[in-house]
């Protein structure tokens, strides 16, 4: 049996609204992950190191303030700094679509939007984990 795919969400930036990130924190605990919530203003420092202490598969960043691509630029940064830098990076939040396009030619694995179903992200995070 594998073992549970262990997942960081955080809420990085001056944001003050985490009710998705929540539901996406549900949803992938019933979908039998472990999954580690930061809550809310995480500096993107605090989001690796705990990234770090947690050991954890994957990183998930709820961005809704409109500094995504800053927070991104800057937690990619530091994760290859800490040398966790191959660890795959979602982002979620309303983003613009050319934003999330640039978003993923500097390393985030997929950005989803507002209206991406609870069953797309869960199947997004297994299938990059098994790989």
């Amino acid at each position: 049996m594998m073992n549970k795919i262990k997942v960081l969400v955080a809420k990085p930036g001056l944001d003050g609204h985490d009710r998705g990130a929540k539901v996406v924190a549900m949803a992938l605990r019933d979908a039998g992950m472990e999954v580690i919530y930061t809550g809310l203003r995480q500096s993107p420092e605090s989001v690796v190191k705990a990234a770090l202490q947690e050991d954890v598969d994957v990183i998930g960043l709820s961005i809704l303030s409109g500094a995504h691509m800053r927070i991104c630029r800057k937690v990619l940064e530091l994760m290859k700094g800490a040398g966790i830098g191959d660890k795959p990076l979602f982002v979620g939040g309303i983003i613009p679509s050319e934003d999330a396009e640039e978003l993923r030619r500097t390393g985030i694995l997929e950005v989803f939007g507002p209206g991406t179903s609870l069953k797309s992200i869960i199947e997004k995070i297994e299938e990059t984990v098994k790989k």
